[in-house]
């Protein structure tokens, strides 16, 4: 190249909420060359919201193969292009990984504007353990794949994830209480950031319940979130502190053996042990 490359902005975008844009993100769709938008129609309304007016090109599952290309071409010639989908970070289950992934191998820089996710929204307000969790995108369409599907997460310990459409959540819910069983742990975010956001956590049962009583609660759009199942309890492992370790062994040690054995047992220094222990001991006979 005998000039620089364009950047390629990987754009987050309200999932409902429009002031969940970021200053940064409509500062970047301003400056831009070029947007990619999954659907340049229903992008265009918000660009329009914002006064941004630049040209656009669509980049879906369909054609991203053929658009890749030429944006790779644009990038190469120096023009900066900001990649957006219709709603949240662009390649959560939704496209523009092909293109990343190019530009990349490419060595042409790529550079994230963070934002809005139904994915990481959903989570923080579930009530459901948050430390580790698998995102599985959307289940399948046809309930008995889903069916299958959903089975491989019946010993899973992480919170699984997943979205889901209006058409499909009724089922869907039908489906995880006849895999999973009806006390399964689960909730649920319907329309994120938008006026009749909602979320409930409860039994498998209880939420589909839930959805069942008021039938406009199945309209929107959903993530469903599959508490794990608790580990089974190892035992081989045993967790005891310093301090309680020390106290049994001088029930039938002196200070400087159980000092030692402890130093063995934990991988830690004997003198400080020592010391510990000769405090335990003291305490012990004043009792």
């Amino acid at each position: 190249m005998s000039h620089p490359p364009g950047h390629l902005y990987v754009v987050a975008t309200p999932i409902g909420n429009l002031e969940d844009l970021s200053a940064r993100a409509r500062r970047i769709l301003g400056e831009v060359d070029l947007i990619a938008a999954e659907d340049t129609r229903h992008s265009g309304k918000l660009l329009q919201h914002l006064g941004i007016h630049k040209r656009m090109l669509s980049l879906h599952q369909h054609n991203e193969s053929g658009q890749t290309r030429e944006l790779l071409d644009m990038l190469k010639r120096g023009l900066n292009v900001a990649l957006i989908s219709d709603a949240g970070t662009p390649l959560v289950s939704d496209p523009g990984f092909e293109l990343v992934r190019a530009a990349r191998a490419e060595g042409l820089p790529i550079f994230a504007v963070p934002g809005p996710s139904a994915l990481i929204a959903a989570l923080s307000v579930a009530g459901l353990p948050t430390d580790r969790f698998v995102f599985e995108g959307f289940l399948p369409h046809k309930s008995s794949a889903r069916r299958k599907r959903l089975e491989v997460f019946r010993e899973e310990p992480r919170t699984v994830v997943c979205y889901e459409s209006t058409h499909r959540i009724c089922d869907a819910l039908d489906d995880v209480v006849a895999a999973l069983g009806a006390e399964r742990g689960l909730g649920l975010a319907r329309e994120l950031t938008k006026i009749h956001e909602q979320v409930v956590s409860g039994t498998a049962a209880e939420v589909r319940q839930w959805m069942a009583a008021e039938p406009e609660r199945s309209l929107g759009e959903f993530v469903l979130m599959i508490a794990g199942v608790p580990e089974p309890h190892d035992p081989d492992k045993v967790n005891v502190t310093v301090d309680e370790l020390l106290s049994a062994l001088l029930e039938g040690l002196g200070v400087s053996e159980a000092a030692r054995m402890a130093a063995r047992l934990c991988g830690l220094k004997k003198n400080a042990l020592y010391e510990r222990a000769l405090q335990l001991a003291a305490s012990r006979q004043d009792k």
